[in-house]
């Protein structure tokens, strides 16, 4: 029997950050690599995008721990395709097009791929999301996760202002509800 749910999953992919930055930045150095192909991009360091990314992702694991809608299981998992779905896709095109090891490859191909299909199967096995609702989330994660990387924080604050307010509404509309 398995006793791993949807809500379960999700506590997953804060471990699965922890030693993705492990990889980038102890073993490997992922700033240097970055920097020599992409020398404009200017973004935090990556002790600074660990605790940020487990910090919002608690937020969404923990909203979905106590209001238990649509609105939150698809809000985390929009953030999981971004921050680690697509940033698979990020360090395996970039190992393949430069030719060179992107570090962070090896964590982002071993843990965050598994990671988020048990997620995946989860919510679908638990009616959170539908394979199609599934799909928008994955094409808006990726939306989302390059336009991050183009243009910095301000359209990822966007997004997560915008989920935790859809979030809210759907709790109060649940609520109104008869």
């Amino acid at each position: 029997m398995n006793k791993i749910t949807f809500k379960i999953s999700l506590l997953f992919a804060p471990l699965a950050y922890a030693f993705h930055h492990f990889e980038e930045s102890i073993i490997f150095n992922f700033r240097e690599w970055r920097s020599l192909y992409f020398p404009d991009n200017k973004l935090p360091s990556t002790e600074l995008m660990l605790v940020i990314l487990m910090a919002i992702t608690l937020v969404y694991i923990i909203l979905h721990f106590i209001v238990e809608n649509k609105a939150s299981a698809k809000s985390v998992i929009l953030f999981l395709m971004a921050t680690q779905v697509n940033n698979m896709i990020f360090h395996t095109g970039g190992t393949i097009v430069f030719q060179d090891f992107s570090p962070g490859l090896i964590t982002a191909i071993l843990l965050y791929i598994p990671v988020n299909i048990v997620i995946a199967q989860r919510a679908l096995q638990e009616r959170w999301v539908t394979k199609r609702s599934l799909i928008v989330i994955f094409l808006l994660g990726g939306i989302l996760f390059w336009s991050f990387v183009k243009l910095g924080l301000i359209f990822m604050v966007t997004i997560l202002l915008a989920t935790y307010l859809w979030i809210a509404y759907e709790t109060i509309r649940i609520k109104r509800a008869p």
